[in-house]
């Protein structure tokens, strides 16, 4: 069965959807098999980052109301062999209950290597359906003050909710407005604001933007790519030294 991670922040605007995309062929590049699920009602964006959209029939909501078996909902993303995408509902009001999400997803990871999980922003009744059946959590912050202190709210909500594998991910980090913001001293007095263990810092790549906002593969030689290369390394139990840019 494939480990179930959830992709989630304090705020929205911290890039976590590209994260999660680019995280996902990240790891189907490395040969595994990769379910993406956007948990994001009514605000779906990885169908359209992950160039399916104009293949969407059905999505997870016709899953649970028994319109199609689960494999008629997952669609194969042809540009990355190896990574499947399950898409939210369009409409808010279709969100998938907590309970059956913690029903739905482990049968589900019994065929895929990872399950990924796009959790939205907010801490409403969509983000308690995607943190639901998770095993472990990457909190997604850029560094700033005002994020970082919601990523210690998130902390603790999903150490509520027995949640307590979780991992901080620095995103769109550029060094020289780190220094210009003068709210911290290091990275160390970042990591303590959030009070989660870091995992990766993956810098600021316009090339990584773009890509997705155009549904273009990922690309693979871009500061921000191999950011993404060396998180799905250390996801698998490897040990990669981070790499921070100066630039």
């Amino acid at each position: 069965m494939g480990a179930v991670t959830v992709i989630t922040s304090g705020k929205g605007g911290v890039g976590k959807s590209t994260i999660s995309a680019g995280l996902g062929s990240a790891l189907a590049r490395r040969g595994r098999r990769v379910l993406l699920i956007d948990g994001d009602a009514g605000l779906r964006s990885l169908d359209h980052m992950l160039s399916v959209s104009e293949q969407l029939v059905f999505d997870i909501s016709d899953v649970i109301a028994g319109n199609c078996e689960p494999i008629r909902a997952i669609y194969p993303c042809e540009q990355e062999p190896g990574l499947f995408l399950l898409p939210a509902p369009s409409r808010e009001e279709d969100t998938v209950r907590p309970a059956v999400m913690r029903r739905l997803v482990p049968i589900l990871a019994r065929y895929y290597d990872h399950v990924l999980i796009d959790c939205p922003a907010g801490i409403g009744l969509t983000f308690y359906s995607a943190i639901s059946a998770a095993d472990r959590a990457l909190v997604v912050a850029t560094p700033d003050p005002v994020c970082l202190r919601d990523c210690d709210k998130v902390r603790l909500l999903l150490t509520k909710q027995g949640i307590s594998s979780q991992r901080l991910i620095i995103n769109r980090f550029e060094y020289s407005s780190f220094v210009k913001m003068n709210c911290y001293t290091d990275l160390d007095s970042v990591i303590d604001s959030a009070g989660i263990r870091l995992i990766a810092v993956v810098p600021e790549d316009i090339h990584l933007a773009v890509s997705t906002a155009n549904g273009s593969p990922v690309p693979l030689k871009t500061p921000g790519a191999q950011a993404l290369g060396r998180l799905a390394a250390r996801l698998e139990g490897e040990q990669v030294p981070l790499v921070l840019s100066r630039m």
